[in-house]
């Protein structure tokens, strides 16, 4: 914008604001009707946005299904040099592109928007590729260990020159994909909305000149940052802390923990991840790269724009947001580290947000989603074929959290993103499976006076020999998402292989699972935490829970403290006896589970953090190291039997602490002076 541009009118601001809405809109449309795989054109796992030249989006659609305005596009702006019209610059290396890429299969491409010779924007999108090559079909399992193995890395580059697809660019791309003309139909489809969008400004622009363009973009990314600050003032002052938990890192049974503290000052807002355990030898690792970043701040963007949605979505909205995020946890990872399993790292994170806030005032959002999303991926050899073929089966969600006043939505979570299921019809017309039954799962949302959402159950059987299922982001076998003001906790993560034959076992978490003809997997999702005491729960609810599946009769009777007459009924004065008998103690606060809180009796916050910045002395390559000797050390269970409880595990936790804290203090009297 030149110092004599005159800023917009309101009337031409609030036209220009919907106009840019309609673009990004209009985008995604066309990227959903264009593309080839089943994930983008069914489950669409895309994004679309409209950035200014310094690469902050300043349009967003709403609705969007990976909910990431706070993306950081400047470093591959930077990065690539004399752009024409015509140009596209592509990048799938979170490394090299600062961040704006999260993992290898998201392909990322900008495009330039000349007007009279200036650019005047960037269109931006991305869309999660089926598979990129790399260690495993499909390119992502939690045992990678580096991002080499996580398939082809594209630095930023010109994918497209003058407006013809770099052919060197797209000989390496199809090269190294087991499903090249999917990946190529993919690619094409977001070229379409990159087009759509390069088409809508030229026409903006010829209307109300260039000028104004840029100019309405700085405005209204000004007007987003006012109104989102007065939102965040609804936070009460002060500094308000919480903490949760992954399972494990897959190849130890030890927990590992993401640690917020917010401070808040009259709407600024501070996010300090200081505490979090360091990056873990797996794939479960965030590349942030030092800053601030979309993964930090999903569960604020909900927060912000539930309480005023009238809100543009730019990324003005974080401008009283700031991040401390220092290197060597799991919420920063550095190269090579592998990243492909960064989601469960984010949601959870994002889940330490939630009870935070939720610390300061139980009013201001809804108790904690399932806090897991999970994918199922195919890979199988079609008849006649000698490679094995790579779909995407079915992204399964928990529940979301209930909240004063109404309940958790049942199978459907959109804390970090907002996908749609594939239709059966299409996974068995397209993939070698029989699905058995797809339903929510009855008692798996958190009890109160407003129930969690339950989770969703999907029961498959293989129909081609050779098929291998795998299982991206299953969480919360242990630590399940936990209850507010008196509210239970959701159900726990659950795998079953031959459900209800003899040949039933159920799985621990794993991420990949080899299955004959005839065999079955049956996944069960964990649901979302309860708000409220449940004895105050309304037995008209209690009553259309169970009549549509979503609790069972023993379950009411348990968490509800229900009573039933001999017909099966609810029996309202059996009923109000029992939840008014003398003595029942009324529930308050949070409920963490029974692993937890075993784990925490041990293991408090001081010692946690004790255990983190002594590790953070020693250099990156010893920390899992150490970390894996103090835990077998003192819980020498984890290494006879990594799949018992925790509240076994830890039945003496005076013996298990002293034995904790002897071999912390070795470690700590040999720990450098100074940290790598």
């Amino acid at each position: 914008m030149t110092g004599t541009a005159k800023l917009p009118d309101p009337v031409v601001l609030e036209i220009l604001n919907q106009r840019f809405a309609a673009t990004v809109q209009e985008m995604a449309s066309s990227i959903h009707r264009t593309s080839r795989s089943t994930f983008v054109k069914e489950g669409m796992d895309f994004n679309v946005g409209l950035t200014n030249a310094e690469g902050e989006i300043f349009a967003f659609p709403r609705g969007a299904n990976t909910f990431s305005i706070d993306r950081h596009c400047a470093p591959v702006m930077a990065a690539v040099s004399d752009l024409e019209p015509g140009d596209v610059i592509g990048t799938s290396d979170p490394y090299t592109s600062g961040g704006l890429v999260t993992h290898s299969p998201d392909l990322n491409l900008l495009k330039p928007y000349f007007h009279e010779g200036r650019i005047v924007a960037f269109g931006w999108c991305f869309a999660h590729l089926t598979d990129v090559g790399g260690a495993v079909p499909g390119s992502l399992s939690a045992h990678l260990n580096s991002i080499f193995q996580e398939g082809i890395r594209f630095p930023p580059m010109k994918v497209v020159r003058r407006g013809k697809v770099n052919p060197v660019f797209e000989a390496f791309f199809n090269a190294n994909s087991r499903i090249p003309a999917i990946n190529a139909g993919d690619f094409r489809g977001l070229l379409s909305g990159l087009a759509i969008g390069e088409q809508r400004v030229a026409q903006i622009c010829a209307r109300y000149g260039a000028e104004t363009f840029v100019a309405t973009q700085a405005r209204l990314m000004e007007y987003a940052a006012e109104k989102a600050r007065d939102v965040l003032r609804r936070i009460p002052n002060g500094v308000h802390e919480f903490w949760d938990y992954l399972d494990d890192d897959l190849i130890t049974p030890h927990p590992v923990r993401v640690r917020v503290r917010l401070t808040v000052e009259e709407g600024e807002v501070e996010i300090d991840v200081t505490g979090t355990d360091p990056q873990t030898p797996t794939a479960y690792n965030c590349p942030t790269l030092n800053r601030r970043h979309a993964w930090f701040v999903l569960k604020l963007t909900i927060f912000m724009l539930t309480h005023d949605r009238s809100i543009p979505l730019n990324a003005g909205i974080y401008r009283s947001i700031r991040a401390v995020n220092p290197p060597g946890t799991i919420m920063n990872a550095a190269f090579p580290d592998a990243v492909g399993f960064r989601t469960p790292v984010a949601i959870r994170c994002n889940d330490a947000v939630t009870g935070a806030l939720l610390s300061a005032s139980d009013d201001l959002l809804p108790a904690p989603s399932a806090g897991c999303t999970s994918t199922l991926v195919l890979s199988e050899y079609e008849h006649g074929a000698t490679q094995p073929t790579v779909k995407v089966l079915q992204p399964l969600r928990g529940g979301m959290g209930a909240y004063r006043g109404r309940d958790g939505v049942d199978g459907r979570d959109v804390t970090m993103n907002n996908m749609r299921n594939h239709p059966i019809e299409v996974i068995e017309k397209e993939c070698g499976v029989f699905v058995h039954d797809y339903d929510v799962r009855p008692d798996s949302g958190g009890f109160g006076r407003w129930r969690g959402g339950c989770g969703q159950r999907i029961r498959i059987e293989p129909t081609r020999a050779g098929s291998r299922i795998m299982l991206r982001g299953a969480e919360r076998f242990r630590f399940t998402a936990w209850g507010v003001a008196g509210g239970g906790p959701g159900a726990p993560y659950r795998l079953i292989v031959d459900e209800g034959r003899p040949t039933e076992r159920v799985s621990t978490k794993a991420d990949s699972f080899y299955l004959a003809p005839g065999q079955t997997l049956t996944v069960s999702m964990p649901g979302a935490a309860g708000f409220g005491d449940p004895a105050e729960r309304d037995l008209a609810d209690v009553a259309r829970d169970l009549r549509f599946g979503f609790v069972t009769h023993a379950a009411a009777a348990r968490d509800y403290l229900v009573a039933f007459d001999a017909d099966g009924e609810i029996d309202p004065a059996a009923s109000a006896a029992l939840r008014n008998r003398p003595g029942r103690p009324r529930r308050t606060g949070f409920d963490f589970g029974p692993e937890r809180r075993a784990w925490e009796t041990v293991l408090d916050d001081a010692l946690m953090m004790r255990i983190a910045s002594t590790l953070n002395r020693y250099p990156k390559t010893a920390r899992n190291r150490l970390r894996r000797r103090i835990f077998d050390t003192a819980i020498p269970g984890f290494v006879t039997d990594r799949n018992r409880s925790l509240v076994d595990l830890l039945a003496d936790p005076a013996a298990t602490r002293a034995r904790l804290l002897c071999i912390l203090e070795t470690i700590e009297g040999a720990a450098p002076s100074r940290k790598e």
